[in-house]
């Protein structure tokens, strides 16, 4: 259990470089969801151009699963600092 508490400690003081991690998937996303439309609207401007082009962006999708933890464990982090935030007070 110590390990743990030493892990989310640590990842506390790091939820602004979580941040920026989160904003950069999401700045990358604005690309592939132009190749996506693409791909829908079967225009062919931005998709099958080169299928190296279509693998990356096809990958950026991947790299959301990334954020989605991320949020997850900032969201977890803050509620538990919030419960010991509410004991503490108890105990004043």
């Amino acid at each position: 259990m110590k390990v743990w508490n030493k892990f989310w400690n640590w990842y506390e003081n790091k939820i602004l470089g979580s941040v920026v991690i989160i904003a950069a998937i999401q700045f990358i996303q604005v690309p592939h969801m132009v190749w996506n439309a693409d791909i829908m609207l079967e225009a062919g401007i931005v998709s099958r151009v080169h299928p190296i082009i279509d693998w990356f962006l096809y990958g950026v999708d991947l790299i959301e699963i990334i954020s989605i933890v991320n949020v997850g464990m900032i969201m977890f982090s803050l509620i538990k600092k919030k419960r010991r935030k509410k004991q503490e007070a108890k105990l004043v």
